[in-house]
This record gives C-alpha cells, structure tokens and sequence, in this order.
C-alpha cells in the first residue's frame, strides 16, 4: 500500500487562511478530494493523510466528513487545544471516530517554551490513552524544545512534519543537522520527507540542492521512522505533484525494495495505524 502521509483540504477563506499570501497565489482557492484523487490514481498512491490546516474543531468535523465520503482519506490529524480543560472531553469526542488518527498544533506559530507549558504537556499526556499520535510542526530553531517534548513523553509517538523547514539552499546548516540527529535519538519520533521543495528560497530548487536534506534524515532516522508526505495542495507554489514525489523517489532509489515500501506506505500505515486491507 502507497500512502501520502501528509497533506491538506480546504475551502479557501483570505482571512482565516492569511497564511497562503500573495507568493502563494497557485493555492488560494479551494482544493478537495475531488482535486487530489486523480494526482493519487495517476501514481499509484492508494490513499493519503489529511492534515489539519485551520486550528478548529470545525476543521476536524470537515475532514473527517470528506474521511466518511472518500475511501482514500484514510486518516485524519486534527486539531484539538492541549491546553484546554476541555482537551480531555474533545479527545473522547474525536478519538471515537477511527478515521481520526492524531493531532497536530501550528507550533511554529507559537512563542518559545510552547512545547514546554504546562498545560500542553498535561493535554499531550492524554493522547496515548486514546492510541493517538502527535504531529510535530516546527521551525528549525524549535528543534531542542522538540526534542525536551519528545523525551518527556518517551511512550508517544511523535512525527516530524517537514523535516523542521531547514532553509533549503543546498547548504547544511550545523544546527539543524544537529538538531535532527538529536531528536533522531529518540526512538518515539519519526519523521515526514514532506514539505522540502517550499523551504527552497524563493520556491527555487533542483534535486542536487534538496539531496542533502533527505540524506541527512535517512541517516538520523533510518528507512523505519521516514514517512513520504506530499504536502499537496502547499507543494504547488514550487512543484507539481509528480515533481516533488520524483525527489523523494530519486533519493531513495538506491535503497532496497522492502526499505523504499517502508518509507512510500508500510510505516505511515504502521505509525497512524491505517487499516491496509480497505
């Protein structure tokens, strides 16, 4: 089974969607299953994972009536407020529906020591209970605050969403290399090939310069803990669907057969507990 681990719908809105400016003008419009199903069918990709995009329950209750319609939405990330005292009764809610498989916060957004409140922590502690997962969405400079998240919880599994936006220029930056392979240590966090080709300055790239990056994470993480995301419809603004799978594929050519299946399907379909038979 060939799984899109990481990708997002939407019925377009310029102020709630603010984030998708004017440079991201290829996107500022709706984008459906009925959009995304024939990028999957004409690549031989079996179903995706909708992530969340807009951080309400009224996001949640959207996919997961697209998850009910469409057979190859296979999971949802949603979006509930950790730090909430009603974190405990919306997980209840949503983990009921098989369809919602994790959730994710637009840390990124957030100030530092986000992942280290209270609050969040005590609404994150609550997720293995519910067989949930967590999506780590950062910027590079998050990644040892990340990493002090991934070690308090070392019995929830965590997935690192977009290789924590390294400035794709083709030039390593220590520091998140260094990041990367600490957080790699934990043995709880995997991490998304997904979102490289935005990270380039400029939506700008050629393979040889986003090598480096997909290297760097196959070594830290090893082909069991990487997960293939397109991150459509985000990826348009600097390739086409085809274009950034090719990356991904090219990469990891070299690899074994079993190792390439891990990383296009077998290890989302293992870490957001994905029933393969449907």
């Amino acid at each position: 089974m060939i799984i899109d681990a990481h990708q997002h719908f939407w019925h377009f809105d310029p102020v709630r969607d603010a984030w998708i400016d004017e440079s991201m003008a290829a996107i500022q419009r709706d984008f459906l299953p009925q959009d995304l199903r024939p990028e999957l069918e004409a690549r031989g990709i079996d179903g995706c994972v909708a992530v969340q995009a807009d951080q309400s329950l009224a996001q949640n209750d959207f996919l997961l009536g697209l998850a009910r319609g469409h057979d190859f939405v296979r999971g949802v990330v949603g979006w509930v407020d950790l730090r909430s005292k009603e974190a405990a009764a919306q997980l209840n809610r949503y983990a009921a529906n098989p369809a919602f498989v994790g959730v994710r916060h637009v840390v990124q957004a957030e100030s530092a020591g986000f992942m280290l409140d209270r609050d969040f922590q005590a609404g994150v502690s609550l997720l293995r209970d519910h067989g949930l997962t967590y999506d780590i969405l950062i910027h590079r400079g998050q990644l040892p605050e990340a990493l002090l998240l991934a070690r308090a919880f070392p019995e929830q599994p965590f997935v690192l969403d977009h290789l924590a936006k390294p400035v794709a220029d083709g030039q390593l930056d220590p520091a998140w290399e260094d990041g990367i392979r600490a957080l790699a240590e934990c043995g709880n966090v995997s991490c998304k090939l997904s979102g490289l080709v935005t990270e380039a300055p400029g939506y700008c790239w050629d393979y040889e310069q986003l090598l480096p990056y997909v290297t760097t994470v196959l070594d830290a993480f090893g082909p069991r803990r990487l997960l293939y995301g397109s991150d459509w419809p985000v990826c348009r603004v600097a390739a086409t669907y085809e274009a950034q799978l090719e990356v991904y594929r090219r990469a990891l050519a070299s690899l074994s057969e079993a190792d390439r299946v891990l990383i296009f399907g077998g290890n989302a379909a293992r870490f957001y507990g994905l029933d393969e038979g449907d």
